[in-house]
């Protein structure tokens, strides 16, 4: 499975974003839970707000933002930036 794109005006730590890029990965142990539509949503809730790294590696800084709400359920999102990339990358999701 490819990773997919979609198109999404976004502003995180202060960068205009305009592509979320998802990465397959969570479908392994969570696809009964996960959607890309609920990842797309948790993603609205970083939009206009900072975050600091948990971890920066090669020029990609990792971020990790746990209970986040869609659909009165609980999620972690665990997500990247890439030095001067356009696109937020979601890395795994899980349900809390």
């Amino acid at each position: 499975m490819s990773r997919r794109i979609y198109k999404k005006e976004l502003i995180i730590n202060g960068r205009r974003l305009n592509k979320v890029v998802i990465d397959p990965h969570y479908e392994e142990k969570h696809a009964d839970s996960i959607t890309d539509e609920i990842i797309l949503d948790l993603v609205s809730h970083l939009n206009g707000k900072k975050f600091e790294p948990t971890d920066i590696d090669e020029g990609y800084e990792y971020f990790v933002n746990d209970y986040l709400e869609s659909e009165g359920k609980l999620y972690k999102l665990i997500w990247l930036l890439k030095d001067d990339k356009l696109y937020i990358g979601i890395v795994n999701t899980y349900r809390r």
